[in-house]
């Protein structure tokens, strides 16, 4: 069988099983057999060859690429004739496969003697995807004395690939679409359990929604032809939970519009909107498309005659809509003005989703053109020894004399490149900033892969720190779509330059420990930038950004991510913590008094929180830092004492050294230097030189929260409250009730895992069950599902014995010789002892049988992620600490507090004493101080 007979047989099957189109090729071997045929005029499948060959084959670096841009050049050049392809025709098609080999194709024939060498340097110009090595052979081209490259460099000097762009229109009409009621999660635009097919963008758009909301999407667009469908969050915000480029690329598939002809299944500028706005992550995600995102504000808090907010039985604002958008309403955007009009009504402000970045964003059809633009533009006008004209929008610099630094502030004013400002900035203010530590998961990275071979990346960018790809998110089955997606994203990355948890040569064994615990682990300066391609990305020390698997490709491939500097709220804590709760419990106290405090209003969300936790070590510290993503915040800081960021760093140097043990260090010592930065960060903090990371003492917040831990008396748990009358306020995170209000409500099954777990909790499953075991045999009346999140972490647990109490009550511990390979759909009442990885939490390979109640100590509780809902009941995934969920797997229900006291008695829960004093520090008036 040929290559090219195996695609048809594909193309039938996906045919005749899903109604899909033939898969987009990213072949050589295909692409090379089908050339074959194109050339051979006789051929009985060349018409359909030349076709593949046009229209359905993958650009960028990806090895079909390196063929086609070959052939073409061929072609340009007359050393190959095909009569439907014409010299100029193969110029204008690679001038749409963005960078790599087809860049190389053109400069070789724009710096060649050809005929058709102005031509090909005319379409180099629009071109923005260059490395080093493309633009090393312009300058010296240029220097040579070639006319066409010093024509070229000019053309770059001015920023033409940019200005000779079409302006977005001053008059967008959209016609609106309710995609849901309340916050819509990504996990609704990109289901986690169909995250294998996320590279097979045509499979994976039939997944968004619902089959039905895709038709009704479509017939919108029938419909009325001149606007675009606006996907809508009605009285929620869009895009929240995970950071999924794959839940725009879906969006942009029903309702954007296509960016090549030549290109299969990418669209780009889809437009979408929420009464709240949009997801800190997700607007991140459309502007990375060019897309638009309004903050609609269509319903708004009653106020009664004396202008107080009215409130319903539960204490929550009423709402009262202030204009409509329900689906089918057209309204127009009006790009100049920045506001929604309905006809002549103006609705709306809508000026924050029109900055001028934004908009840049928009005309270039993505923010990675913008990037690479400018250095492009900088590359030419130094290598030509001109000033660069200024094309772009200048970045915003704020900078206000007297008024101190947070510490988010003072982490962008060190890591900020190419700021003009003598003086520190303050938020508000635009940056381009170095990335320092690179992270991938292993159900978006297949298709930062795309990512990366779309820009024509090749190696990663040697100004980051570190990077890591994990394996997490699929090590709880090792099933047939794993094996088919992991090996290969495994060695994309490792070839690239990255640390993966898979060793392609089998030299190490495979890691599937959890992104974010290992992240954390290799982050070894508290004034680093982090970015991660999961919105739990929230390390403990430095401040880190959950971002979408483009963000994360422009990170590795560049070093750099550019964003505004963000408004801080400051949480400190006063009082003690009583001995029988957990930090979860913290966390949670802590979203139920903001909200308190502040009437309803979330001011954490789209900020970041500076946290003062002062004295625990950044694996605990990670419980809080981890949650902000359910409090909708930007991103968080931990602010520490010297004493305790010294200890983190050296048992991240330990663990570190554990990874390099196992022979996981690539060709450039990527791990040896992250030890040597540590230890360089440990000396500058015993020395005094640089202490740990404080704000000054009159740095500006937007808002402040004391939380009061002597009001904090039960466990707290976090409740979908999924049986609320008013749709939009389910599932949001928002809802922390005490655990009395549950007394002796049935469990059906337990979870502890995920990132919000670390080493503590696995030690206190073993200190209740030898507590436990005092009064009588143990019998769990419901399943008890525990994932450790790392090896490191089995591996102290087995030194240590606590494993070996685990693994007493363990009826399943899971066996890396033989893992599982189908999923687990029924559970009996027995301790599982999981793979380390995120397990349950992910709800992509496992879930909880359909109408359970599940507590667990996981993230999510969006509706279908941990359990879906049966025709009985609706499925809930109750979020608490892992103490509460040890009991209440033992008791098949949920403990009274007297109960719960006795069950943890004398056992050290992972516990936390605030620091005696404030930790800023005195403000100094001095320069920035930049990398």
């Amino acid at each position: 069988m040929s290559y090219y007979s195996d695609y048809l047989e594909e193309i039938e099957v996906r045919k005749k099983d899903l109604g899909l189109n033939p898969k987009p090729i990213d072949s050589a071997e295909l692409l090379s057999e089908i050339i074959a045929q194109i050339k051979d005029t006789g051929n009985e499948h060349r018409e359909a060859s030349l076709n593949f060959f046009i229209y359905n084959t993958l650009p960028g670096t990806t090895p079909a690429a390196v063929v086609k841009a070959a052939f073409l050049k061929d072609i340009a050049l007359g050393k190959e004739t095909v009569a439907e392809i014409s010299p100029e025709s193969a110029l204008e098609q690679l001038s749409h496969m963005k960078g790599g080999p087809s860049v190389e194709a053109l400069l070789d024939i724009a710096l060649s003697d050809d005929a058709q060498a102005k031509a090909a340097g005319e379409v180099l110009k629009s071109q923005v995807f260059l490395y080093e090595a493309d633009t090393a052979r312009l300058a010296d081209a240029y220097k040579a004395g070639n006319a066409i490259a010093k024509d070229i460099l000019e053309s770059y000097s001015k920023a033409e690939f940019f200005t000779k762009l079409d302006d977005i229109p001053e008059k967008i009409k959209v016609v609106t679409y309710i995609a849901a009621e309340g916050d819509i999660s990504t996990d609704l635009l990109s289901p986690g359990n169909q995250s294998h097919s996320r590279a097979d963008r045509e499979l994976h758009g039939l997944c968004m929604i619902s089959p039905q909301a895709q038709q009704e999407i479509v017939e919108l667009g029938k419909q009325h032809p001149d606007a675009k469908v606006m996907m809508i969050a009605e009285k929620g915000t869009m895009g929240v939970g995970s950071s999924r480029m794959s839940g725009v690329n879906n969006v942009a598939l029903w309702a954007g519009e296509k960016t090549s002809p030549y290109i299969p299944f990418i669209n780009n500028r889809p437009v979408v909107a929420g009464t709240n706005g949009i997801a800190p992550i997700f607007l991140t995600t459309v502007g990375v498309t060019g897309g638009i995102g309004l903050d609609l504000k269509n319903w708004v808090k009653k106020t009664d005659a004396n202008g107080e907010v009215v409130r319903d039985e539960n204490g929550d604002p009423v709402l009262e809509e202030a204009y409509s958008v329900a689906t089918g309403t057209v309204l127009t955007i009006d790009t100049k003005a920045k506001k929604l009009y309905n006809g002549d009504q103006e609705l709306v402000d809508v000026a924050d989703a029109f900055t001028p970045q934004k908009v840049e964003f928009m005309k270039a059809g993505g923010s990675y053109a913008v990037t690479f633009g400018k250095k492009l533009q900088t590359f030419a006008a130094e290598t030509l020894g001109v000033e660069a004209p200024a094309v772009y929008a200048p970045s915003k610099e704020i900078s206000i004399e007297g008024q101190g630094l947070t510490a988010v502030e003072k982490i962008f004013n060190r890591n900020a490149v190419g700021v003009t400002s003598k003086t520190p900035l303050h938020s508000g203010s635009d940056v381009r900033v170095k990335v320092n530590i690179v992270g991938s998961q292993d159900t978006t990275g297949p298709m930062t892969c795309q990512e990366l071979e779309a820009m024509a990346a090749s190696t990663i960018s040697p100004s980051v720190d570190g990077a890591f790809q994990s394996g997490c998110h699929t090590a709880s089955v090792w099933d047939n779509k794993a094996k088919a997606n992991t090996p290969k994203l495994m060695a994309f990355m490792n070839a690239f330059g990255v640390i993966t948890a898979r060793d392609p040569k089998g030299v190490y064994h495979s890691m599937t420990d959890v992104i974010h615990k290992v992240l954390n682990d290799i982050t070894v300066d508290d004034r680093a930038i982090i970015i991660g391609g999961d919105s739990h990305t929230r390390m403990s020390k430095g401040i880190a950004f959950g971002a979408d698997s483009g963000t994360v490709a422009i990170a590795l491939a560049t070093g750099e991510s550019a964003m505004p500097i963000p408004e801080s709220v400051k949480v400190t804590f006063k009082g003690s913590m009583k001995p029988h709760m957990d930090f979860r419990d913290i966390v949670h106290a802590t979203q139920a008094q903001m909200l308190k405090k502040f009437g309803g209003e979330n001011v954490f969300q789209g900020r970041v929180i500076e946290v003062q936790i002062g004295t625990l070590l950044a694996d605990q510290a990670f419980t809080f830092t981890d949650w902000t993503a359910e409090m909708k915040a930007k991103a968080s800081i931990c602010i520490s004492t010297d004493e305790t960021l010294i200890k983190s760093l050296e048992l991240a140097k330990s663990r570190i050294q554990i990874m390099i043990d196992k022979g996981m260090d690539n060709a450039a010592g990527m791990l040896q230097g992250l030890i040597d930065l540590a230890d360089k960060r440990i000396a500058e903090v015993k020395s005094g030189e640089a202490p740990a990371l404080a704000p000054d003492d009159n740095a500006k917040y937007y808002a402040e929260l004391v939380v009061d831990l002597d009001a904090i008396d039960e466990p707290m748990i976090a409740d979908p409250d999924v049986n609320n009358e008013d749709i939009s306020k389910r599932y949001t995170h928002d809802v922390i009730r005490p655990a009395s209000y549950y007394d002796g409500r049935k469990v059906d099954l337990g979870f502890i895992g995920s990132c919000m777990v670390h080493k503590g909790d696995m030690q206190i499953i073993a200190a209740m069950l030898r507590n436990l075991e005092k009064k009588g045999p143990i019998t769990f009346n419901a399943p008890l599902v525990v994932a450790p999140p790392t090896y490191n972490i089995v591996d102290e647990l087995k030194a240590e014995g606590d494993w070996e109490v685990l693994s007493k009550y363990a009826g399943f511990t899971f066996d890396d010789e033989h893992p599982k390979e189908k999923a687990r759909t029924q559970y009996e009442n027995i301790l599982y002892l999981e793979r380390p990885g995120c397990n349950l939490c992910m709800g992509n390979q496992e879930k909880a049988a359909p109408g359970d109640t599940v507590l667990a100590t996981s993230t999510r509780l969006f509706q279908g992620r941990v359990v879906e809902d049966s025709s009985e009941k609706k499925g809930e995934s109750l979020l608490g600490s892992t103490p509460m969920v040890v009991l209440s797997t033992i008791l098949g229900r949920f403990p009274t507090l007297e109960e719960y006291k006795e069950a943890v008695d004398g056992i050290n829960l992972t516990s936390f004493v605030p620091p005696s004093q404030d930790l800023s520090v005195a403000h100094t008036a001095i320069p920035a101080v930049r990398l």
